[in-house]
């Protein structure tokens, strides 16, 4: 098994509910994240091996009464209840709560908000069987799901049945990038050129890096790897979305692939496809989360100047290069993705260069606001401003993949307009160009 990175918070507190559980009685704890963040290996390393009792149950697509036949063998098998024949997902619930008045038991419920395709009144069930026994059951149980919003939703919605019922919340993250460093200098590869890559490539998604560790033992060419006949990354994208966005899914991807493609406002977006997408982008930020609405700096939310983001790097690459050649994938012409990659990728990564230094500078917890900067024209951009109001600091960055593009009297000229919005007075100013050539050492002085 590969070597297990961060979460070390996360891992304490969900051991810790788990192990006070003969006295605080009955928890519950959500845990959301996208796919392939590494939620269900969290949980495995939390409660493996402990001297906690957990069972794990996953909310696949099928029948209620399929469910159950699987759970109650788990059950029949983990606690020996050999006679235990439930007819619905609320006996299972019921028995494992009452057998928690004994004993202390964590509970996984996993990918939980597909309970509403399967059986939406079970919410209400839990709710009320919840509310009559957490005083009593000595149960962890423990919320897990992909839609972060369908889950708040569920958890947080003022008519939805288990509203506040939550007493933990974890949101698990993608790495952070001095993680991503970890693992790639753990395999020895550690350069800035790698560290763009794997950025591009993962996004800081435990899966992908786990995968690119492998094929970086094979090849020092990783896209000769990432692009092949048997590189899980070719379908990724297609099996991460297509369960989630359903029978609407052609009409979504036509979106992210617009977008992939340098279409970032609704009105580029409206006219590539050619068909109005208003609905669509919403569920896709808000239900989905796959894209995020960027907005100048000094923009407030109302504000309706929008640019829209693919929000993971990984999916971002994938419909740049592998969705937009799917006629060469299904010829299984990976040879002609390469060129395609090997013609526009120092262009694209060096855009997604920013996203990586932003990253870098979110997680130095040294600023209260970050983004970019355009004004009402399109014009006068700025990469990165970074806003320390308690220190009173201004970073103003400017992103090129070569050092030596970097004017700095251009980037003071370009700021005039963003400093009169933002209206900050007696403010330290600080203009940098951060580049591939410096990666290395911004990494070191931000993060360490």
């Amino acid at each position: 098994m590969q070597k297990f990175y961060n979460r070390e918070k996360e891992l304490k507190l969900l051991r810790k509910i788990s192990q006070n559980l003969t006295t605080h009685k009955g928890q519950l704890s959500v845990m959301v994240g996208r796919r392939r963040v590494g939620k269900t290996r969290l949980l495995n390393e939390a409660f493996a091996g402990q001297d906690v009792k957990y069972l794990y149950f996953f909310i696949s697509r099928k029948t209620e009464s399929s469910l159950v036949n699987e759970f109650a063998a788990i059950i029949q098998n983990e606690l020996g209840a050999k006679f235990f024949q439930p007819q619905s997902l609320k006996d299972i619930f019921e028995y494992l709560l009452d057998y928690a008045k004994t004993n202390p038991i964590t509970v996984i419920v996993d990918e939980f908000q597909d309970i509403q395709r399967v059986n939406p009144s079970l919410f209400s069930d839990i709710q009320n069987l919840w509310d009559s026994s957490k005083q009593s059951s000595m149960m962890h149980l423990i919320c897990c799901g992909s839609l972060y919003n369908m889950m708040t939703r569920i958890f947080k919605g003022k008519d939805e049945p288990l509203l506040n019922r939550d007493d933990r919340f974890f949101k698990i993250q993608p790495l952070k990038p001095t993680y991503i460093r970890s693992v790639i200098e753990d395999h020895g590869k550690f350069d800035a050129e790698t560290m763009l890559n794997w950025w591009c490539l993962s996004g800081g998604i435990p899966k992908y890096l786990e995968w690119l560790a492998n094929f970086a033992s094979e090849n020092d060419n990783i896209f000769e790897e990432v692009i092949s006949d048997f590189s899980p990354f070719i379908k990724e994208g297609t099996h991460r979305l297509v369960e989630d966005f359903g029978s609407e899914h052609r009409i979504y991807f036509d979106i992210l692939g617009a977008i992939s493609q340098g279409n970032t406002s609704r009105s580029q977006i409206e006219n590539y496809l050619g068909i109005g997408v208003g609905v669509h982008l919403e569920k896709l930020e808000e239900d989905f989360d796959s894209i995020t609405k960027m907005r100048p700096i000094t923009s407030k939310e109302t504000s309706r100047d929008v640019r829209y983001s693919i929000s993971d790097p990984f999916l971002k690459f994938w419909f740049r290069f592998i969705h937009a050649n799917k006629s060469a994938v299904e010829m299984e012409n990976y040879a002609y993705i390469r060129r395609h990659i090997a013609r526009d990728f120092e262009t694209y990564s060096g855009w997604e260069l920013e996203s990586l230094f932003e990253a870098i500078l979110m997680e130095s917890n040294q600023f209260g606001r970050i983004g970019g900067y355009w004004d009402s024209k399109g014009k006068n951009e700025i990469d990165i401003v970074a806003i320390n109001d308690l220190d009173k600091k201004i970073l103003i960055v400017e992103v090129k993949r070569n050092q030596q593009k970097y004017k700095e009297a251009k980037l003071i000229e370009k700021s005039h307009d963003l400093l009169k919005k933002l209206k900050l007075k007696n403010y330290e100013i600080t203009y940098r160009g951060f580049s591939l050539d410096n990666l290395i050492e911004v990494m070191d002085e931000f993060v360490g």
